[in-house]
């Protein structure tokens, strides 16, 4: 059967899926930047790795996008601490590779070559990994079968499974089944995601629930985090911050006049808003919301504040930062499509809240459970929330201790993690 399943992929898939891709680069610049940076990913694979130390074992980590890459951080570093080794990262998407081209610890950063079996007959020939981790769900057939017949050991790597998963579909589960018997170790990040992984017939001793280094990457960055002086100390002294993070417009339809509202209410509140995408247009999108309401100020004039009651970021990246200034966090994108990462504002203590499109995120639904986050599903239930909570200094910091204690008591991973592979290598 895996037989037949090698042929069907390689006959009926990948030249469709490689039509495809060639079709919408003609219209996307996303996936045109991908198709021409894999134009000479073998001839620069080539050059590039004749500089590593050709004694020390290579390690494989594979990310679909910056993302999942973020998870692999905390395993990279750690290796790259304790052993003399040479890290190869490739990515799928071009953001992934583009942001990530001059990451310290790795020695080698490249596209994954697209899955055909001669180029990952070839990538693995090139590159000849010791050991291959791939993070979260990204795994490529011609890649797992390459790597299966040169005796590489595969680990998937903060792997889910849910329940109602597409992979778990009558004729796709079939071929699942036969791919992540591959698989050296299927590391999960629950129990419950070990029991989706064996409904494919994975054994006992393949399938393991570790935990989400998710959390442990955040956690190391939120240390760093308080170190950063994005703001003049004692600027905000006395005055109760909400920071509204990664928010699009359909969240900001409901935060901003819940916002304008309770500041009416309550004069010492400040509202710092990082919207997703800082356009310019969408920067004076925000800045009308407020007109002739509250006044506004963007964070690069900061050094120019006059008591503002908002001020908007008009820059990227900084987020994680930010989060240490707040009192209470609103996350963006549950009024959109799917929440961001929720673990940013949740390191730091505070209470969470956010929209009702959760799915994508466990640790949104665990904290909603635990009741360090709360949803809310329209302006009247924001301002609710954000005036009881900015009033009730007892409830904010329950709620705020119950998020902190969520995300340390979901540290280790990491080491979990690394055990494995040190077994394997």
């Amino acid at each position: 059967m895996k037989k037949f399943w090698f042929v069907f992929y390689n006959l009926l898939i990948v030249p469709a899926l490689y039509i495809g891709i060639l079709i919408i680069g003609l219209y996307n610049k996303k996936i045109k930047r991908g198709i021409t940076g894999r134009k000479r990913i073998f001839e620069e694979l080539i050059v590039n790795s004749s500089s590593i130390h050709k004694a020390n074992k290579l390690i494989w980590f594979h990310s679909s996008s910056l993302g999942e890459f973020e998870q692999a951080k905390p395993i990279i570093e750690d290796l790259k601490k304790n052993k003399k080794i040479n890290i190869l990262v490739t990515f799928f998407s071009p953001s992934g590779y583009d942001n990530s081209r001059k990451y310290p610890f790795a020695d080698l950063v490249s596209y994954l070559p697209f899955d055909t079996k001669a180029n990952a007959a070839k990538f693995i020939n090139i590159v000849k990994p010791d050991l291959a981790v791939l993070m979260r769900y990204d795994i490529w057939p011609n890649h797992i079968w390459a790597m299966k017949n040169s005796n590489v050991p595969m680990f998937l790597v903060d792997a889910t499974m849910k329940a109602n998963s597409n992979r778990k579909a009558l004729f796709i589960k079939n071929f699942h089944k036969y791919l992540f018997r591959d698989l050296t170790k299927i590391l999960t990040i629950s129990q419950s995601d070990t029991e989706g992984f064996k409904d494919f017939g994975c054994s006992d001793s393949q399938v393991k629930a570790v935990g989400d280094t998710r959390f442990d990457r955040v956690y190391q960055r939120s240390i760093t985090a308080r170190s950063h002086n994005l703001i003049k100390a004692g600027l905000f002294e006395k005055k109760k911050i909400l920071v509204a993070g990664s928010t699009w417009e359909t969240d900001e339809e409901v935060i901003l006049p819940a916002f304008s509202r309770l500041a009416k209410f309550d004069k010492d509140v400040i509202l710092i808003i990082a919207p997703h995408e800082p356009t310019v247009v969408h920067l004076e999108k925000i800045e009308q919301e407020f007109s002739g309401d509250l006044s506004t100020i963007r964070f690069s004039f900061l050094n120019n504040y006059k008591d503002e009651r908002v001020i908007i970021i008009d820059s990227i990246g900084i987020l994680l930062t930010l989060y240490t200034y707040a009192d209470i966090a609103f996350v963006g994108g549950g009024f959109k499509q799917n929440i961001h990462n929720i673990l940013e504002a949740a390191v730091y203590g505070i209470p969470v809240l956010f929209g009702p499109k959760i799915d994508n995120s466990q640790e949104a639904k665990e904290l909603l459970k635990q009741g360090g986050g709360i949803l809310i599903r329209n302006k009247k239930e924001a301002y609710r929330n954000l005036r009881t909570l900015f009033m009730d200094d007892n409830l904010r910091k329950e709620k705020g201790a119950i998020s902190y204690n969520y995300v340390q008591k979901n540290l280790g991973a990491t080491e979990r993690i690394l055990k494995e592979i040190n077994q394997s290598l």
